[in-house]
C-alpha cells in the first residue's frame, strides 16, 4: 500500500533535480517534502471491514510509516465509484530506501496482506503491495497545489 509509484517515478530525493547525485544534505537543510497521491478500488463487500481495520490500525504499522518519513497520510473513500484515494507527504531523503525499510517490516507485510484482500488494483499486472513493480496502488499526477 505504501509503494513507490514506480522505480522510474520514485525520487531518490523529494527535492528532485536540485540535489546532485551523491551529494549530502546538511542537517540544517529542511526537507520541504514531496506529496503523493494514489488510487485503488475497494471491493464493495469489504467496505465496512476496511473502515474498521483502519479505525484500529496497528501501532507497529503507524510507527513504521512515521519512521519512513511519511506524514499527513490520509485515505478517502468514494462510495459512488468504490475508489480509495490516498495522499501523503514524504519528508525523508531516501525514498527508495525508506520504502524498502517499510517492506522489510513483517508487521507491515501482514497489514498489506490483509488490506490487499479488500482491494482491486487499477494497475495492469499488479500482484500485491509487496511486489516492487508494478505498484499495487495507481500513482496519480498532482495537477494543482495551494500551500
Amino acid at each position: 500500500m505504501w509503494k513507490s509509484p514506480s522505480p522510474i517515478e520514485a525520487p531518490q530525493s523529494p527535492l528532485g533535480a536540485d540535489v546532485a547525485v551523491g551529494s549530502t544534505l546538511s542537517s540544517r537543510t529542511k526537507n520541504p517534502g514531496r506529496r503523493f497521491g494514489q488510487v485503488i478500488k475497494l471491493k464493495k463487500e469489504c467496505v465496512e471491514e476496511y473502515k474498521k481495520c483502519h479505525a484500529n490500525i496497528w501501532p507497529e504499522v503507524v510507527k513504521q510509516i512515521k519512521d519512513c518519513g511519511i506524514v499527513d497520510y490520509s485515505i478517502y473513500y468514494d462510495d459512488n465509484t468504490g475508489l480509495l484515494f490516498g495522499s501523503y507527504k514524504y519528508i525523508g531523503y531516501d525514498y527508495a530506501g525508506d520504502m524498502e525499510r517499510m517492506a522489510d517490516n513483517p508487521k507491515v507485510r501482514e497489514w498489506w496482506k490483509m488490506t490487499d484482500s479488500y482491494q482491486e488494483s487499477l494497475v495492469p499486472g499488479a500482484v500485491s503491495s509487496e511486489s516492487v513493480t508494478p505498484s499495487w496502488w495507481k500513482p496519480m499526477e498532482e495537477v494543482f497545489y495551494q500551500a
